[in-house]
């Protein structure tokens, strides 16, 4: 099978703060982007990376991926997002050849995904799994509230609970289904799928892989960089 991964990178970041989008912040000096690219380009399963720049900003990210050595014998391609990230990613989707067979959907902010858990989410897909997703258990206990008054309404089974990462891996076919039927809003591809009442797996994720989103997790996430550098590990 021919495995594509899609990069929605057209969001501002604007719980990071005023500045660059949140995709092109630097991390160990290097903006996070490039560092979720060449995740997906390490993967030996991933032959093409589509990367969904903001509307005015293609020539921008070209340029940028252009200056940071990225494998030349992965194809890149960008092309411009839209308003939401459903949007970026559908547009995303409209850019594959038609011999692409699997998609990963990966976050641009989560720039240290270890290529192994890449790896993991397309073989899933590829053993018969029309939908994956990446995730890790809950430290902490979940309350569910009364949104009106503040009031705990509930309490989940933590055990029974994981939080979701990127890339979600997905037979295209599904995926496209998905992004052409369901118009609600929803926070990741996979709450699509299950719209469409079709089953999501659920493979185990890394701690490293976590959303750049906050001032605390980028210095987290420079913290991991600087580790692995000292190991000679990426």
């Amino acid at each position: 099978m021919s495995i594509a991964a899609v990069i929605p990178a057209a969001g501002r970041g604007v719980r990071l703060g005023p500045g660059a989008p949140k995709a092109l912040r630097t991390l160990g000096g290097i903006p996070i982007l490039v560092h979720a690219v060449r995740a997906m380009t390490h993967a030996r399963a991933v032959s093409l990376v589509i990367v969904v720049a903001p509307p005015d900003g293609v020539a921008e990210v070209s340029a940028l991926l252009d200056s940071h050595g990225l494998p030349e014998a992965k194809d890149i391609k960008i092309v411009a997002g839209g308003e939401t990230r459903q949007e970026s990613v559908r547009l995303g989707l409209a850019a594959l050849p038609d011999d692409i067979d699997v998609v990963l959907v990966h976050d641009a902010a989560r720039p240290l995904v270890p290529v192994e858990m890449v790896e993991a989410v397309a073989a899933a897909v590829r053993d018969g799994a029309p939908a994956v997703v990446p995730g890790l258990p809950l430290a902490d206990t979940v309350k569910e509230i009364d949104p009106a008054t503040g009031a705990v309404v509930g309490t989940p089974e933590r055990a029974l609970l994981r939080a979701v990462q990127t890339p979600q891996g997905f037979d295209r076919a599904t995926l496209v289904k998905a992004h052409a039927t369901i118009t609600s809003d929803v926070t990741d591809d996979a709450g699509m799928v299950e719209q469409l009442g079709i089953q999501v797996l659920v493979v185990p994720g890394h701690e490293e892989a976590f959303k750049v989103t906050r001032p605390l997790d980028l210095v987290l996430a420079e913290a991991v960089l600087a580790r692995r550098r000292a190991a000679d590990v990426f």
